[in-house]
């Protein structure tokens, strides 16, 4: 049943607001308990990106009357699925905070994201597919926060030994992108021209154009 969700991050991941909004809901909420779950964590993060802030309040509050539903064993592989929406619940209260202009808050809900999803297990897939740090990266640069949005990336793509390699996405196209933008703001353009072609080659793999690492940023919701 935990695969399902898997087509909420998707659709987040690729910015499919409209989608997120529309997505019907399971027919039978107390089987796809973790399914009915990431949905409301997918539709309150797509109501905030369009600022529809009422009903992103009420998709939170639809959300943790899902996540009280789910069974304590259900898993996806090896990863407890109410670890993994552990995660879904800080991104969810910190996208909503972003886009009211709660900064501060946003941000600390984020960070806390990064730091949940960082101790998930080990697992292929992924138990949390979209790296929180791509979200956290884009809303740091958006505000100004360069230094910690390029720390958040070099992380990512594994240009340091801050995290554990299982949690390190080389050469992610998301990464890379952000990464170079926070370089090039930086005034580091040895560093800027020395990522150009690695992102050059990641972009030219793709069949969606992308210009942050996150659609949930202001400037690309």
């Amino acid at each position: 049943e935990s695969y399902m969700s898997l087509r909420t991050h998707a659709l987040v991941r690729f910015g499919r607001w409209q989608a997120l909004v529309d997505e019907p809901l399971p027919d039978d909420p107390d089987l796809y308990t973790v399914t009915t779950a990431m949905a409301w964590y997918g539709k309150g993060v797509a109501h905030a990106a369009l600022k529809n802030h009422d009903e992103a309040a009420s998709a939170v509050v639809s959300f943790e009357a899902a996540v009280a539903r789910v069974q304590p064993e259900r898993m996806m592989h090896v990863v407890n699925c109410l670890d993994i929406l552990g995660v879904a619940r800080e991104l969810l209260t910190g996208e909503v905070a972003y886009h009211k202009g709660d900064f501060d808050n946003a941000f600390d809900h984020l960070r806390k994201a990064v730091e949940l999803e960082d101790a998930l297990p080990y697992d292929e897939p992924w138990g949390w597919m979209m790296p929180s740090r791509h979200a956290l990266g884009a809303l740091l640069l958006e505000q100004g926060h360069v230094e910690e949005a390029a720390a958040a990336y070099e992380a990512d793509l594994g240009l340091d030994d801050s995290v554990i390699r299982s949690n390190q996405h080389p050469d992610n196209v998301w990464a890379l992108i952000g990464l170079h933008d926070c370089y090039t703001q930086l005034g580091r353009e040895r560093d800027a021209r020395a990522m150009k072609p690695r992102l050059d080659f990641a972009l030219a793999r793709g069949d969606a154009e992308i210009q942050t690492s996150c659609f949930c940023s202001m400037s690309n919701a």
